[in-house]
C-alpha cells in the first residue's frame, strides 16, 4: 500500500476503518477457500493418474511374468520334439507360440500407452541389441541444422563430429539399412554445439522403419502369416528378427493407429444405411491350450451402388461371444437402415432409430443348397424369380438413388408381388417338414425387410459388401486357425479395418500403412481426418491403384 493510500486511511473514522479491515479480510478468506479447493482437485487429480499408472503397472507386470512362463514352456517343448516328429506337440508349440506373440504384442502396446501418459525421461533397461548386418545396402540421410550460423551469437559452425543412429527398413524383398547422420558443429564465438535434430521414428526409440512395420502388419493380418513365421523368413534373408521383437514392434504400431482406427469407426457409423455381419473366430482360452468361439463383427459403409461419393470405409469389432449386447453397444450411436442376415442378436435394435433391411443373397442362398443336392422345379423356379430381381440391380448399379428407387418400383415391386402369391401357393402344396417349405417360410416371414430396399434408392438387395468384408477373415482362420488371446482378437479387428478400409479406396494396404506410419507419430491427433485413406494424396491413389 502506497503512501498516499495510507493518508487516505488516516481521514477514516473508527466504524469506516473496521468496515474497510473487514472487507479485507473477507476477500483474502474467499482467495483462501479457492486456493484450498484448487489444491483439493488437484490432489484429486493426481491420486486419480497415481491410480491410473498403478493399474497400469500391475497390468504390466501380471503380463511380463506370463511371457516369461510361455516362454519357458516353448523351450520346454522345443526340447521335447527334438528328434521327434510327433503331430500334436507340434500343433500344440504353434499354439503357444501364437499365443505367446500376442500375449507380447498386447504388453508392448501397453507399454506404449504408458509411456504416453507418464513418459519417463531415462529409458529403461533393454536387452543388448544385436549389430545390424554388414551385408545389408546402407542409404546414408544426412541431416544438417537448418542455419549456418549459432542461434546464440551468430557466429560462424565448423564441425568437430556427427551422432549417427540406424534404422532397418524393409523394401519389398529385400532389407536396407538407412543410416541417419548428424553432423555436429560448435560455434566459433561461443562454443554452442548445433546439430540438426533426431528425426522422429513410427516407434519411439525403435530399430523398424515405416515400410517394414508396414509389411508385417499386412503379412500378419492380410496375407496370414504369423510373426514367427516371419521371423523364420527374415531369419533365411540374413536378418535375425525374434519373434518377441515383431510382436514387441507390431504391439507399438497398434498403439499408434489407434485413433486412425477411431476415426473409421466414426465415418462408418455416421451414414444412414449399414451393413453388418459377423463370424467366428477361435481364440486361445488361457492355460488350457483349447480354443474358444469369439466372434469379430463387420460394419460396412458402402453407398457407390447408389451413386455416393462418399468414401467407403469397413469397421471391425471383436466381442468374446456372440451375444447380441455387443452390436447393441456398437450401434447405440447409428441411426438408420440395418442391412443384415436373420441373426436373432440384431432384431431387438429395430425400433425407431435403426430399421431392418434384410439379405436376398441369404434368401436365395436356402434354395440354392437344396437345389444342388436335389433339383426340382420348385427351386428352379425360385432361383429363377430371384435371379431376375438381381438382374435388374445389375442394371442400375452406380445409378442415382432416385433413379433406382423409380426401377425397382416400376419394374423389381411387380415381380416381388408375383413372386410371393407363387411362394403361397408352392407353400400349400409342400410338406411342413419339407427343406423347401422352409426356404419359403424364411423368405415370407421376413417378406417386409426383404422388400424395403424397393422403397428406398440407397438400400441394395442384399448384404454382399459386409459378406465380402469378412472374407479376408475366413482366409485367416483357415491359414492360422485362431488368434492367441482377447487383445489379440481386438487387435485384429483394428488392424483389418484400416486394411479393409484401404482395400475399398483401391488402395494397396501395405503403401498405405508405410506411408500413414511415416508421418503419424509428427501429425497432430485433431487433424487425424487427414490420414484417413480417402483423404491421401491423389498421387498415391493413383500409384496404388496402377501397382492394383
Amino acid at each position: 500500500m502506497d503512501r498516499a493510500s495510507l493518508s487516505d486511511l488516516g481521514s477514516l473514522d473508527r466504524e469506516a476503518l473496521l468496515a474497510l479491515l473487514i472487507a479485507q479480510q473477507e476477500k483474502l478468506d474467499s482467495l483462501i477457500a479457492d486456493r484450498d479447493a484448487e489444491l483439493r482437485r488437484l490432489e484429486a487429480e493426481l491420486d486419480s493418474h497415481r491410480q491410473t499408472l498403478s493399474e497400469q503397472a500391475d497390468e504390466l507386470r501380471s503380463r511380463s511374468e506370463r511371457i516369461e512362463h510361455l516362454k519357458l514352456m516353448v523351450e520346454k517343448l522345443r526340447h521335447v520334439i527334438f528328434g521327434t516328429k510327433s503331430e500334436k506337440i507340434v500343433i500344440k508349440l504353434e499354439q503357444m507360440e501364437l499365443e505367446l506373440e500376442d500375449d507380447e504384442t498386447t504388453h508392448a502396446e501397453l507399454e506404449a500407452a504408458a509411456e504416453r501418459v507418464s513418459p519417463t525421461k531415462e529409458s529403461k533397461a533393454r536387452p543388448e541389441r544385436k549389430p545390424l548386418p554388414d551385408h545389408l545396402s546402407r542409404e546414408v540421410i544426412t541431416h544438417a541444422p537448418s542455419g549456418a550460423c549459432c542461434v546464440d551469437c551468430g557466429g560462424q559452425l565448423r564441425q568437430f563430429g556427427e551422432d549417427i543412429s540406424e534404422q532397418l527398413e524393409y523394401i519389398p524383398d529385400s532389407f536396407k539399412v538407412i543410416r541417419h547422420v548428424r553432423p555436429k558443429f560448435s560455434c566459433t564465438g561461443c562454443d554452442r554445439v548445433v546439430e540438426a535434430p533426431a528425426p522422429s521414428r513410427p516407434i519411439e526409440r525403435g530399430l523398424a522403419g515405416p515400410g517394414l512395420l508396414a509389411h508385417m502388419i499386412v503379412s500378419k493380418f492380410s496375407d496370414h502369416l504369423p510373426l514367427y513365421r516371419q521371423s523364420d523368413i527374415y531369419a533365411r534373408q540374413g536378418v535375425e528378427i525374434s519373434r518377441s521383437t515383431l510382436a514387441g514392434w507390431v504391439g507399438g504400431a497398434s498403439d499408434l493407429l489407434a485413433p486412425l482406427v477411431d476415426a473409421i469407426q466414426k465415418h462408418v457409423l455416421a451414414g444412414r444405411k449399414l451393413h453388418a455381419d459377423d463370424t467366428p473366430m477361435p481364440v486361445l482360452a488361457p492355460g488350457n491350450g483349447k480354443t474358444k468361439t469369439g466372434r469379430l463383427w463387420a460394419y460396412v459403409r458402402d453407398d457407390r451402388p447408389a451413386g455416393e461419393e462418399v468414401a467407403p470405409a469397413v469397421w471391425f469389432a471383436y466381442s468374446a461371444d456372440r451375444k447380441g449386447e455387443h452390436p447393441r453397444q456398437h450401434l447405440k450411436n447409428f441411426k438408420g437402415a440395418l442391412q443384415a442376415d436373420a441373426y436373432a442378436g440384431f432384431h431387438h435394435l429395430y425400433g425407431a432409430d435403426i430399421y431392418e433391411a434384410a439379405c436376398w443373397a441369404h434368401a436365395r442362398r436356402k434354395f440354392h443348397e437344396i437345389h444342388v443336392v436335389h433339383k426340382s422345379p420348385t427351386t428352379t423356379e425360385a432361383l429363377t424369380r430371384i435371379g431376375a430381381l438381381y438382374a435388374i440391380e445389375d442394371q442400375i448399379r452406380g445409378k442415382p438413388a432416385d433413379l433406382r428407387l423409380n426401377i425397382r418400383q416400376t419394374r423389381a415391386r411387380p415381380l416381388l408381388d408375383e413372386l410371393r402369391r407363387w411362394m403361397e401357393k408352392a407353400q400349400r402344396s409342400l410338406s411342413s417338414k419339407s427343406e423347401i417349405a422352409a426356404a419359403i417360410r424364411y423368405a415370407l416371414s421376413r417378406w417386409r425387410a426383404l422388400t424395403r430396399y424397393t422403397d428406398d434408392g440407397m438400400l441394395e438387395i442384399d448384404n454382399s459388401a459386409a459378406e465380402r468384408a469378412l472374407r479376408a477373415v475366413a482366409l485367416g482362420r483357415k491359414n492360422f486357425l485362431f488368434v492367441g488371446s482377447d487383445s489379440g482378437g481386438e487387435r485384429a479387428a483394428a488392424m483389418y479395418s484400416l486394411i479393409g478400409s484401404a482395400k475399398l479406396n483401391g488402395i494397396d494396404p501395405e503403401l498405405y500403412l508405410r506411408t500413414v506410419l511415416a508421418q503419424i507419430a509428427d501429425h497432430p491427433v485433431s487433424r487425424i481426418q487427414d490420414l484417413l485413406p480417402w483423404n491421401m494424396p491423389a498421387s498415391l491413389q493413383s500409384h496404388t491403384s496402377q501397382a492394383a
